[in-house]
């Protein structure tokens, strides 16, 4: 069911810019909109140079405001295509005065029009929507295509941190990510009876754990 949409949306948007960044493409083919860059000046936004983290589908924020609460060396970008949402996520991180925090309305087909090459040390896929017929696998943000993005734009070291509830997701990214060059450690079945620390739970994940859900992790580096 598609979000009805917010009420004074536009001028909620114009009132967190100083954190937003709208991605504007009429080009919708996967393949030719990188002809046209429309870099950021990540340094000039975020005012300093710091590693900087990218998070891909933060939803309502809650993940990403927690993690650069956690972190005020980092520079962290939010990426989330909904206008409905990420406002939320914006005057969250506005309320809570956090400069290290940045978010881009838009889709992650488009993320490397707008983010130079080898310029991300992480990269963050919390609960990303498993588009579980195999008809859609093409749209799984670990899939092929969108794994060659991520290499482009990720520096020599940097890693993909992923969580999902979907199992059957979970194996497709091992599955890709091990044909596509990457290998991956500190896999984990059920995240939540695991010995892993410092996990930051994000809005879905609530949900999932008070379901008995048990959450799947791993993280991802250039082999």
């Amino acid at each position: 069911m598609r979000m009805r949409r917010k009420k004074h949306l536009e001028d909620r948007l114009a009132g967190v810019s100083k954190c937003l960044y709208i991605s504007n493409s009429d080009d919708r083919n996967f393949n030719t909109a990188l002809n046209n860059k429309d870099y950021i000046d990540i340094e000039k936004w975020f005012g300093r140079e710091a590693p900087l983290y990218l998070e891909i589908g933060c939803g309502k924020g809650k993940f990403a405001v927690e993690f650069a609460k956690q972190n005020p060396d980092i520079n962290i970008l939010a990426l989330e295509k909904d206008s409905n949402v990420i406002v939320t996520a914006c005057e969250e991180a506005l309320k809570n005065n956090l400069p290290n925090l940045k978010f881009i309305k838009g889709s992650a087909e488009y993320i490397e029009r707008h983010i130079r090459e080898k310029s991300v040390d992480r990269i963050f896929l919390n609960f990303s929507c498993p588009f579980p017929k195999n008809k859609y696998s093409s749209h799984r943000l670990t899939s092929g295509n969108f794994l060659e993005i991520y290499k482009r734009i990720m520096k020599d070291g940097a890693e993909i941190h992923q969580k999902t509830d979907n199992m059957h997701f979970f194996e497709f990214s091992l599955e890709q990510f091990s044909s596509n060059g990457f290998a991956v450690k500190n896999v984990s079945l059920d995240l939540h009876n695991s010995d892993f620390e410092g996990n930051i739970v994000t809005e879905y994940e609530s949900r999932f754990i008070a379901q008995g859900l048990p959450i799947y992790r791993l993280e991802a580096y250039r082999k």
